[in-house]
């Protein structure tokens, strides 16, 4: 996963200057249809009238990667997602900040009836 701009100024501050940072205390994922950017943007999956709703993640870290402790599950997609090809974790459950993103290494089709899963462990988060 790729750290968005706010991210790195908010970890270059804290480390090289004497700012503070303000730790968010809840984390989610969202599925994206477009590719995010540091800046943002990308085309998140649509709410209306598909059941989907960014789902909270919790993260355990072991040297310099990040891991999802236990499995996300999205609802039952009451209407297609559309080809979901990228994820991104952020700071709210709508709207928020983003922290990181990443490209799925295989885009999946979403339909009507479709649950989409991460299982624990697979949702890295590493610092190079």
């Amino acid at each position: 996963m790729s750290f968005s701009n706010s991210t790195e100024t908010l970890v270059l501050n804290w480390l090289l200057t004497g700012g503070t940072a303000t730790r968010p205390t809840a984390w989610y994922l969202a599925l994206y249809t477009a590719a995010p950017g540091e800046a943002g943007g990308g085309t998140e999956v649509t709410t209306v009238g598909t059941a989907y709703a960014r789902q909270s993640a919790a993260f355990t870290v072991s040297g310099n990667t990040a891991s999802n402790t236990s499995a996300i599950e999205f609802p039952t997609a009451t209407a297609t997602y559309g080809t979901v090809s990228h994820v991104g974790v952020y700071d709210a459950s709508t709207g928020g900040n983003l922290i990181a993103y990443a490209a799925l290494t295989t885009p999946k089709v979403i339909d009507t009836g479709d649950v989409l899963r991460v299982p624990a462990g697979d949702l890295d988060i590493t610092l190079d």
